[in-house]
């Protein structure tokens, strides 16, 4: 039972009482955010676990400096991913810090301000303009109560509340936009509103991305090869005659020379370097593979209100009977103008204009306060909307408010009205919906003056509300009279006009969607607004929408028909958050990669359902950001166009470096199984496997990963979601060029076996060092020649060849290297051979691309 609640509020005992019953209010924190368990996520790689095993096996052996390089790698990946991931959440904590709420509340009868945290059922909420609630509780008292619960529901306009039933609630982390109130508090923490959401979001299981399934089913393949090939040719020596601790070596060569052990560390600070260039761009990756999985995506699911939309009402038309207005400029920044006819208008040049600004600004509570270059508006968005519009019209500001009576707005009038002293005497200043302001007029103010209200102009009236209306727009109308008796009366009044208001669109979204079509991915907004307004900002930011669908019409659908209605063109309206989970789940089941974007705790779910979710960082909720993998820093739209192209750079930079990576071995592995099949003494040792595939391969494929990205990478349709690392075509690439490098090598090899076993071999390894360094121009682009992208366009690449060339030359000249890899001096003559054989590898591929490049344009 709870305890009674006195006029007071509660004591400092019954709030201790309600605390031990019902905790703290605040939502668990999420799990995945501890740094034991990103670093345990960096060790869930096959081809990591593949590394692990390798290096027992070493072990096993004896070969303690394999053993030791390999585990290095391991510690190394691990390492690069924990510092990146663990920087992207202290960054969200970081973000969490600055909101700090509090909350005012009523307890021992007097006004307290608490931390939100501290608030307990029964608690008394002191509700004023500006607030954000900090639990979810009945009302008590209430004047001219509004509040934002856009971040809850998606509803652009804020909603009047009252102690009428159903209309008595407020819910946690909505705000109130005008008004004072005093409510008791019925839940907090995960009972309220916006707790049920947060564990809805829960609900969802831990998803894995596109490049951890697809990295995940190579290093399977790998790992399946390099096991039957390094016993297949272990098992070909035994029976051949070889000795059996020569062919235990042999096969553990084989299975290092299969696996690429510096993949994962490549990928790794691959995707790091990418994601620390997108945070300087303004979006934060929780997850490194999240950016590359936006690069896939082929539908963004979008929320309108404060993501496509600045959740700022703006003036954008006024109505007069005889005139029309347009009005430039969004949000409350007043940097904006009237005109009618291509002339700029003022208060003073059109009377009918200046009485309906001089009714905006003074039949308010909003106010305008300069902030250094901006501007910040306290108060509902409606009034803070024709309080910029009086600012825009340069109306004369009072040095005091000459408010002396109000009578206030109410949801059954629909109507706010003040008595206000200007300096031509006291007049009655009037606002509402048209209908309800048309009933107590009975004149219209025209360019001529006053005329009689007639059916005529009533029926003008209508029509230019039912046009604004139907053009997305929420539509205020405004009227005035004289009071010469002081007497505050809704009666007898002159029309002024209307004023249309939208919440824009940002100003970049426009060009960011036409963007992200243009690259071949579909954008669906998804809102918990009106479908009119819904559409209204559809037509301005581009958006193709055939058919709209209510959230009431999307629970009387079965899923057949949703993904009939999902083919194209369709907006969604009045959605609830597991109607946004059920849309991005029937896309996905479609074969979408999908991204979602939102900020409110009502888009959390779908965020989290989504392939990849893409928060907002200023306005967003914590339960979003904590859901989403990319965070907005700047809650710009457009950024996310910026981050499909970093993330089709990335995708296509790990596919480049995946098939050199692979090609590079495979040479090693041709040349290894043809040796032990003709009988040839081993051409590589273990540890020249390793130096090549660690050192030189690993630090080409960093550099190799830090191209730029194609010039017509968002000219290309996304990906499809079955598409491989590794096709036909890439494994046709990796056999090609590993034949040639694994038999070139060798037969260098076997051409200088009677100058010596050691001679030979160091020749093989380095011709096979240079002929991966080569080889690396091949794979700069996969479609495009060195001659388009050019030659020296990747300073960091050319800086890798200098490194691992010189460290190669090091290798076999430098007597501390000789002895680790067991090498020896060789002549002019040996590189002159090298080099040979190395040509044909540059030239070979670019005549290649500039053929096919002809024939797809013929």
């Amino acid at each position: 039972m709870a305890d009674p609640i006195h006029d007071g509020g509660l004591t400092r005992s019954e709030v201790e009482a309600a605390r031990a019953r019902a905790g703290w209010n605040e939502l668990p924190e999420a799990e995945t955010t501890g740094p034991l368990r990103v670093l345990l996520r960096q060790f869930s790689s096959f081809l990591v676990l593949i590394l692990i095993v390798a290096a027992l096996v070493a072990v096993a052996l004896g070969e303690w400096i394999d053993a030791a390089t390999i585990g290095l790698v391991v510690v190394l990946n691990a390492a690069l991913g924990f510092v990146q991931e663990w920087k992207a959440e202290t960054a969200l904590a970081s973000l969490r810090k600055l909101l700090s709420p509090q909350a005012m509340v009523l307890r021992d009868g007097q006004e307290k301000l608490v931390p939100a945290r501290e608030i307990v059922p029964g608690d008394i909420l002191i509700l004023t303009s500006g607030a954000k609630i900090a639990a979810d509780a009945a009302l008590l008292r209430a004047s001219d109560l509004r509040i934002d619960e856009s971040i809850l529901t998606g509803e652009s306009m804020p909603v009047a509340k009252s102690l009428d039933e159903g209309r008595d609630r407020v819910f946690a982390g909505t705000a109130v936009s005008s008004g004072r109130a005093e409510a008791r508090v019925t839940a907090i923490a995960g009972e309220t509103e916006f707790g049920k959401i947060a564990h809805l979001t829960g609900s969802v299981g831990v998803k894995t991305t596109h490049l951890q399934r697809k990295l995940g089913q190579l290093a399977r393949q790998l790992g399946l090869a390099a096991l039957l090939v390094a016993a297949g040719v272990t098992a070909l020596g035994l029976i051949v005659g070889r000795d059996l601790t020569e062919m235990v070596m042999t096969g553990l060569s084989l299975s290092v020379a299969m696996v690429p052990e510096g993949l994962p560390a490549v990928v790794t600070i691959t995707l790091a370097l990418g994601a620390t260039a997108m945070v300087r761009q303004n979006a934060l990756a929780r997850r490194l593979q999240a950016v590359e999985t936006l690069g896939a995506a082929s539908v963004i699911c979008t929320d309108k209100t404060g993501t496509l939309t600045e959740n700022k009402m703006t003036a954008t038309k006024v109505w007069t009977l005889d005139r029309q207005y347009d009005v430039t400029g969004t949000g409350y920044d007043p940097a904006g103008h009237i005109e009618a006819e291509g002339a700029r208008l003022r208060f003073g040049d059109d009377p009918v204009l200046g009485a309906l600004l001089q009714t905006g600004l003074h039949c308010s509570h909003a106010r305008l306060v300069p902030a250094g270059k901006t501007w910040t508006m306290i108060g509902a968005p409606t009034e803070g909307a024709l309080v910029t519009l009086a600012y825009k019209g340069w109306c004369d500001l009072p040095k005091e408010r000459g408010v002396l009576a109000e009578i206030p707005f109410s949801s059954a009038r629909k109507r706010m009205s003040v008595l206000y002293q200007s300096p031509d005497g006291v007049q009655v200043l009037t606002k509402g919906a048209p209908e309800q302001i048309v009933e107590i007029c009975t004149q219209v103010l025209g360019q001529d003056g006053a005329k009689p209200l007639g059916a005529a102009e009533r029926d003008a009236i209508t029509r230019a509300y039912e046009e604004m209306a139907a053009d997305g727009q929420r539509v205020i109308a405004l009227a005035s009279r004289a009071a010469p008796d002081h007497h505050i009366a809704e009666e007898e009044l002159t029309f002024l006009g209307l004023v249309g208001l939208i919440d824009p669109p940002r100003a970049e979204v426009r060009e960011a969607i036409a963007s992200a079509q243009s690259a071949g991915i579909r954008v669906v907004m998804i809102t918990g607004d009106s479908p009119i307004t819904a559409a209204a900002i559809a037509r301005q930011t581009g958006l193709k929408v055939k058919r709209q669908i209510s959230g009431q019409e999307l629970d009387e659908m079965d899923d057949g028909a949703l993904r009939e209605a999902l083919g194209d063109g369709v907006l969604f309206a009045r959605t609830k958050p597991e109607q946004k989970m059920r849309i991005v789940a029937a896309l996905q089941a479609q074969d979408q990669i999908v991204a979602m974007t939102g900020d409110g705790v009502n888009d959390a779910p779908a965020l989290k359902q989504a392939d990849i979710g893409v928060s907002m960082g200023v306005r967003g909720t914590d339960v979003a950001r904590d859901a989403s993998d990319l965070v907005l820093l700047d809650d710009n739209f457009a950024t996310i166009v910026r981050a499909i192209g970093e993330g089709r750079r990335q995708f296509a930079n790990v596919r480049k470096f995946v098939r050199y990576l692979l090609s590079s071995n495979a040479g090693e592995v041709i040349a290894l199984v043809v040796n032990i099949a003709i009988g040839g003494p081993l051409v590589f040792l273990a540890t020249q496997i390793l130096w090549m595939n660690l050192v030189t391969d690993g630090v080409t494929a960093v550099a190799l990963g830090l191209e730029k990205g194609e010039p017509d990478q968002m000219a290309e349709p996304p990906r499809r979601k079955d598409s491989r690392i590794l096709g036909p075509a890439g494994i046709g690439t990796i056999v090609v060029l590993g034949m040639y490098t694994g038999l070139s090598s060798l037969w260098i090899f076997f051409q200088l076996l009677d100058f010596g076993v050691e001679l030979a071999r160091t020749t093989a390894f380095t011709a096979m060092v240079v002929f991966e360094k080569v080889s690396v121009f091949a794979f700069r682009s996969l479609r495009h020649s060195n001659f388009r992208i050019g030659w020296f366009s990747n300073p960091f690449l050319l800086l890798a060849l200098i490194v691992t060339l010189g460290a190669q030359v090091a290798a076999i000249y430098w007597p501390p290297l000789q002895a680790l890899l067991r090498t020896v001096p060789i002549g002019w003559a040996e590189w002159q051979l090298i080099a040979a054989f190395a040509l044909p590898i540059l030239v070979v591929p670019e005549l290649a691309k500039i053929a096919l490049r002809r024939d797809q344009r013929t």
